[in-house]
């Protein structure tokens, strides 16, 4: 890959509702644990992606598509030292899920079985959604991308397992979440939320980090981030957004917006805000 800037666009078209759309180039970007409301369809153009998944690292490379279900927890870094360009489509749970429903015979909640496919195939497709995306070509932009997520589920598509909450620690955690959701912007300490629900500190984090695959504070801060956003897509200023979920300051929400969305908060709000601009694709420095 020539050159060595880290550049990302993060937006929205119009004609895809319910879809996040990125394309981006990273050489030294650390994506932190995290998680997304939507499903992740990252094609990979060049170079290397290195992510944590389910309990251990896993690679995508070029031709390869990194795929991650709603609410999973998982990191993203260079594989190798030019880093990875990829392109990426961010579909909601329902717009899969009405997918499935007319395409395929899954039965349940329909969702990716392995984090890594190897099908360059569909990773043209990722990318011509994009590209159709740009031109304003909505007939395009729909149709390629029904064709990717049906060949993705039908190749490497599965029904979803429930989260368990049958054991006293999962909820344990689940009550301790929701006064996390509760008092985001003054949440307890550790032990405070321990205290409330009556358990210790260290059987709470325990308990939290088996059901949500972070401790709490990590979850917070994930949580936090994805409020921000919804904040900034109803035109919320960043630096009001910022102090509403309960970061200190915009330099706080910028840190951490970043780490896990890949784009400052400035520039993901203008994009949201051009989301009917028929332009062509504006790359901001990450």
């Amino acid at each position: 890959m020539a050159g060595s800037g880290e550049v990302a666009r993060h937006w929205r078209y119009g004609e895809l509702p319910g879809v996040d759309l990125l394309r981006a180039r990273y050489v030294r970007k650390t994506f932190v644990r995290h998680t997304h409301e939507h499903f992740v369809i990252a094609a990979i153009a060049d170079g290397v992606e290195v992510f944590h998944h389910g309990g251990g690292d896993v690679s995508a490379g070029a031709g390869a598509l990194a795929l991650v279900n709603p609410d999973t927890t998982h990191t993203g870094r260079a594989g190798v030292p030019e880093g990875w360009r990829y392109g990426a489509v961010y579909p909601s749970p329902e717009v899969v899920g009405a997918i499935a429903a007319e395409t395929t015979s899954l039965r349940g909640t329909p969702g990716f079985v392995r984090p890594v496919l190897d099908d360059p195939y569909a990773v043209g497709l990722v990318h011509q959604v994009l590209r159709a995306a740009d031109e304003g070509n909505a007939l395009a932009a729909d149709t390629l991308l029904r064709v990717a997520v049906t060949r993705l589920l039908r190749l490497n598509g599965g029904a979803l397992p429930q989260r368990e909450v049958r054991s006293a620690g999962a909820r344990v955690a689940v009550r301790a979440r929701a006064v996390l959701e509760e008092r985001m912007v003054e949440p307890p300490t550790l032990e405070g939320l321990a205290g409330e629900l009556g358990v210790g500190p260290f059987s709470l984090l325990r308990a939290f980090r088996d059901v949500y695959g972070m401790p709490p504070h990590a979850w917070l801060t994930d949580a936090r981030v994805r409020r921000a956003r919804r904040l900034l897509d109803a035109g919320t200023v960043p630096s009001e957004a910022a102090v509403a979920v309960g970061f200190t300051d915009q330099p706080h929400l910028n840190r951490h917006f970043a780490r896990i969305v890949g784009v400052p908060p400035g520039a993901y709000q203008r994009e949201r805000k051009n989301v009917q601009d028929a332009g062509g694709p504006l790359l901001l420095r990450s």
